[in-house]
């Protein structure tokens, strides 16, 4: 009998700290089958037009500008303890490469995104819901060295975007989703990543007990 592969869902707003809290509990976990995967991979190779702003902006902090369909299939594939070919998005130019990125299989896949417990479907999937719950000056200002440090933006074009479309569709549709989390985590995340990879350890041992049995019956 195989493993059971767990799905483990990071959701917060844009510079909550989701990468890093999901590579501390990766850390904790240390076991090598274990993966992250990052929903910004999934944004659409071309924007909707209906999506757009009045500034004529595409806005990157709506639902629709994810590639729902693929993401929910490499995720079952995923949970079915199949391996991915996840694709790789160009921050730079704001479109998908034809390159992609090998992931999995693995036993534990730690998944983060602005998204990540906002589709039913997937919520259905996922066996632990976190939130990162961050004050949103401290949000604004950890995007606005990523961005300008490491996606090539202009301090002016990260400032416009935030009022354009990071703040209200944060308070509509993002901050919401605290309703499906199993735990909220505030700023400091030394213990929480720590608590949570100790569950998904037992989580882990459990299933390998259970797999155990079925196999000496």
């Amino acid at each position: 009998m195989q493993n059971k592969i767990f799905l483990i869902g990071i959701a917060g707003g844009s510079g909550s700290g989701k990468t890093t809290f999901a590579k501390k509990v990766m850390k904790s976990i240390n076991s090598s089958a274990s993966v992250l995967l990052h929903m910004d991979s999934y944004y659409l190779p071309i924007q909707p037009k209906t999506n757009y702003t009045t500034t004529g902006k595409a806005n990157f902090d709506h639902p629709d500008a994810f590639d729902w369909n693929l993401l929910r299939h490499h995720l079952s594939e995923l949970k079915q303890g199949m391996g991915i070919k996840c694709p790789i998005y160009d921050f730079a130019t704001s479109t998908r490469t034809e390159e992609y990125e090998q992931v999995g299989p693995c036993k534990v896949v730690l998944f983060e995104g602005i998204f990540s417990l906002y589709d039913q479907e997937i919520r259905d999937m996922l066996d632990i819901k976190c939130f990162l719950h961050v004050d949103s000056d401290i949000r604004f200002t950890r995007r606005l060295h990523r961005d300008v440090k490491e996606r090539g933006r202009s301090l002016e074009s990260v400032i416009a975007q935030y009022y354009d479309t990071v703040r209200p569709m944060y308070q509509k549709y993002l901050d919401p989703q605290k309703q499906y989390a199993d735990f909220t985590v505030g700023e400091e995340t030394d213990v929480a990543a720590l608590i949570l990879a100790a569950r998904i350890r037992e989580l882990l041992e459990s299933s390998h007990v259970e797999a155990s049995n079925t196999e000496a019956i």
